[in-house]
């Protein structure tokens, strides 16, 4: 039996100049990778709609619970330390249970994470229950791009593994038409009564529908293949091989190269990430660092606080809806532009860009809100500067998902070696949970100490990327992850 390794990914750096290039997928193959990475990418839609479907709630927990912004900020970020578990322990739970099994793991936390958000008898309840909703986040940030990666041809690997993104962007999308749906259904306010419980109740509760969903297309897609021959199931590796590229493969050549780098792997270990001049090696760095930059733009507070956002500055409760769902669309919008191009003009390219447009929209939205007056529910902009704050955000959200929303994603399970890309992602994806946490956790006390500062720091963040990606980012466009050394 092929010794398996104890976390994500398999497939590195080549094993000899000879060894075949994965093949383009023939038209009837792509359509099949395309069903299965859009299988996987399901979890990518739990994600997205577990972490933003808070936002419609946050009001409604308010005003039950009586709780102010440091309790808030306390339900809203919490699930962000249980995602960094998450993606710590995804790794291991993936060569352990397989890949597809740790996605039913998944689905079965996110579903039983929804109905206990439904009927919490305390708001400290009711952040356990987000706790256990972020280790399936975690678990799905991990698993998803990994497998997608494992599964994909290499001419079509940076579009199938967008889908991650994409299905993020529409589980945030759905989830925010969902808020809005069940608050207008109750009337406007997320603490009115529908089928006997509380708006906001619902809108926690229905995502029990999606992880369903996942659960069941999990169970029709493959195991990788790579995890297949890591296991000695060969046989199975070979039939999956042609599914996912052709009939005409070389199976012999490619279970063989797939085998000579399982062999040549030994059992990552954290001593495996340090040896750089700062402790860890620099390519590890530079995860750490995209993924947080990734973060510290600010981009979660649009989609976590975005109602109560709108609410501070004037904006009623149903409208502010309104505006979470418009920039949610915003969001898939720029997530198809990102699709389209990532694989054209590369990562490094949509990166830089994205970075200038977010820096130029943050600031002007700092300047916008700098206008605000009043407090509570006496707080307001003037309308130029209420309609400036408006677009901002909206320029700010399409720039952020055109580049650092779906570039972060797709290196990550890129641009690692193979003898550390499995420890190195999860320690990546961990860092960026944790400075979500910090941005998430931050915002409510930040924001009504000076909403327009807080905007400019990030502002600062989003400029400060631009040097790092031209100097720090390596271009994966186009390699195998058997080039990866």
């Amino acid at each position: 039996m092929v010794r398996t390794t104890p976390t994500l990914p398999t497939g590195a750096a080549p094993v000899s100049s000879t060894a075949p290039p994965t093949r383009a997928a023939a038209p009837a193959q792509l359509g099949h990778v395309v069903f299965v990475s859009a299988a996987a990418a399901m979890g990518g839609f739990l994600f997205g709609y577990d972490s933003a479907v808070i936002n419609g709630a946050v009001t409604g927990i308010q005003k039950h619970f009586q709780v102010g912004a440091g309790e808030t900020a306390f339900v809203v970020a919490i699930a962000l330390l249980g995602s960094a578990v998450g993606a710590v322990v995804a790794g291991q739970l993936a060569d352990r249970l397989g890949r597809v099994r740790t996605m039913l793991l998944a689905a079965a936390l996110f579903a039983v994470s929804g109905v206990g958000s439904m009927f919490p008898p305390s708001v400290q309840v009711l952040a356990l229950w987000r706790v256990l909703g972020g280790v399936a986040i975690g678990i799905a940030s991990v698993i998803a791009p990994t497998y997608i990666a494992e599964v994909a041809p290499t001419a079509y690997r940076g579009r199938l593994a967008s889908f991650q993104q994409m299905a993020i962007v529409l589980g945030i999308t759905v989830s925010q038409l969902a808020n809005w749906a069940i608050n207008d259904a109750a009337g406007g306010e997320s603490t009115n009564h529908l089928g006997g419980i509380q708006a906001w109740q619902w809108m926690l509760g229905v995502e029990t529908v999606p992880a369903l969903v996942y659960g069941l297309m999990a169970l029709a897609i493959p195991e990788s293949p790579r995890h297949l021959i890591a296991t000695g199931r060969e046989q199975q590796a070979r039939e999956v091989l042609t599914e996912v590229e052709g009939p005409d493969v070389d199976l012999d050549a490619r279970v063989a190269q797939i085998g000579a780098v399982l062999r040549s792997e030994h059992k990552p270990r954290p001593a495996d990430l340090t040896g750089g001049r700062f402790g860890l090696l620099p390519i590890v760095w530079v995860g750490i660092g995209a993924s947080v930059f990734q973060q510290f733009v600010g981009i979660n507070v649009i989609f976590y606080y975005s109602s109560v956002l709108w609410q501070s500055v004037g904006i009623n409760e149903s409208n502010s809806l309104l505006i979470s769902l418009s920039t949610s669309i915003v969001n898939v919008i720029g997530t198809v532009i990102a699709m389209v191009l990532v694989d054209r003009i590369g990562r490094k390219p949509l990166a830089v860009a994205g970075s200038i447009g977010m820096a130029a929209a943050l600031a002007t939205a700092a300047w916008a809100f700098s206008y605000r007056t009043g407090s509570g529910a006496g707080a307001g902009l003037p309308s130029l500067q209420g309609t400036v704050a408006l677009v901002a955000a909206h320029v700010f959200v399409l720039c952020f998902a055109f580049s650092w929303g779906v570039v972060v994603w797709v290196l990550l399970g890129e641009m690692f070696p193979n003898r550390i890309r499995a420890l190195a992602l999860s320690v990546a994806a961990s860092a960026q949970w944790l400075a979500n946490w910090a941005i998430t956790v931050s915002f409510p006390s930040l924001a009504d100490w000076n909403l327009s500062a807080t905007y400019m720091v990030y502002a600062g963040f989003a400029l400060l990327s631009v040097p790092f990606v031209v100097l720090c980012i390596r271009e994966t466009r186009g390699k195998a992850l058997e080039e990866m050394g």
